[in-house]
């Protein structure tokens, strides 16, 4: 019996078995130790609670004077107890959250299994949104100019995921196996819809359109992280006739900018980039494409400032280290 080849990833598999790519992160190694170790000096011991930590450069280890714990540096962290290094780790989630690559391909340049990569991504992803707005507080200050927002419909693959799976039948296919079955919608249709001022970008996913679940999440986390939110720029979507905010409306069915300089082309643009990095993924469940959207927002908004690896192992160490004390 042939052997399953990947959709793709098969020629990157032969390029890595050449010896072509050979990944170095001991530097991306020394880095994140540095780092955590100055996170740790500013936490309280885990165990007891004492802010009396003290780390060594020598050590991998740091230690609470009070009780005596000596955990690793990376305890704590999604980089703790992997069969990755703290470098690789980073590596695979910026990969993922930056590139066109989908995580079979991440694994095959790192020459890791699939579960391994994906797993640690996960963590990462989870403990990098917990911290993104403690670290963006500090780091960004001068956000000014409107919010633009606005949304656009995806789908999700919404029989991915699902326990019980939904059956083919209740789906509108019929009962033969395959792809092929899938005849009738192939998942919930998803609203993205986005906050854009300055260099933020917020992104979230929702299944209606409606300005108390969908828009309201998102309106709150632009004005949490903007401080204060600004005068806000739409489109005249109904939803948005609601807002108690300082509003401003483009009408699209007369023109994309009004005479008075008002657009959403921010979202819009934003919008041109998150749905082929969607695509990579060939299918995400409901709470799945969420997640990822949420985080391409995240990602977006670093690389807009400048932001440094640094800021990145910030918002993962802040949303680890500092959630768990």
């Amino acid at each position: 019996m042939p052997q399953t080849q990947p959709a793709f990833g098969g020629m990157l598999r032969q390029l890595v078995d050449l010896g072509l790519f050979e990944l170095d992160t001991e530097p991306l190694d020394a880095g994140i130790e540095r780092r955590l170790k100055e996170f740790w000096e500013y936490t309280t011991c885990p165990r007891c609670d004492h802010p009396s930590i003290h780390t060594w450069e020598s050590s991998d280890r740091v230690i609470c004077r009070n009780c005596d714990f000596k955990p690793v540096y990376t305890y704590g962290t999604p980089f703790h107890e992997k069969h990755l290094t703290a470098g690789e780790v980073l590596l695979a989630y910026l990969l993922y959250a930056d590139t066109l690559l989908s995580i079979s391909q991440i694994a095959v340049l790192l020459d890791r299994a699939y579960k391994t990569v994906y797993y640690a991504i996960r963590e990462v992803e989870a403990a990098v949104t917990r911290g993104f707005p403690l670290v963006w507080e500090q780091f960004q200050h001068s956000i000014s100019g409107p919010t633009q927002v606005d949304e656009s419909s995806t789908v999700c693959s919404g029989y991915k995921g699902q326990d019980p799976p939904r059956n083919s039948r209740y789906r509108g296919g019929s009962s033969r196996s395959g792809r092929s079955r899938w005849k009738g919608r192939h998942g919930d249709q998803i609203t993205l819809v986005a906050a854009c001022r300055d260099v933020l970008r917020v992104i979230r996913g929702h299944l209606g359109i409606d300005f108390e679940t969908d828009l309201a999440p998102v309106m709150q986390e632009a004005e949490d992280l903007s401080q204060p939110l600004g005068e806000v720029w739409t489109d005249g979507l109904q939803a948005y006739r609601r807002m108690e905010y300082d509003h401003r409306i483009v009408v699209h069915d007369e023109r994309y900018v009004s005479a008075d300089g008002v657009h959403i082309n921010q979202v819009e643009c934003l919008f041109s980039l998150v749905k082929p990095w969607l695509r990579k993924f060939r299918g995400l469940s409901k709470q799945g494409l969420e997640q990822a959207a949420h985080t391409f927002g995240l990602i977006r908004s670093l690389n807009l400032v400048g932001a440094s690896l640094e800021i990145v192992v910030d918002c993962l160490a802040t949303g680890s280290l500092l959630s768990s004390t």
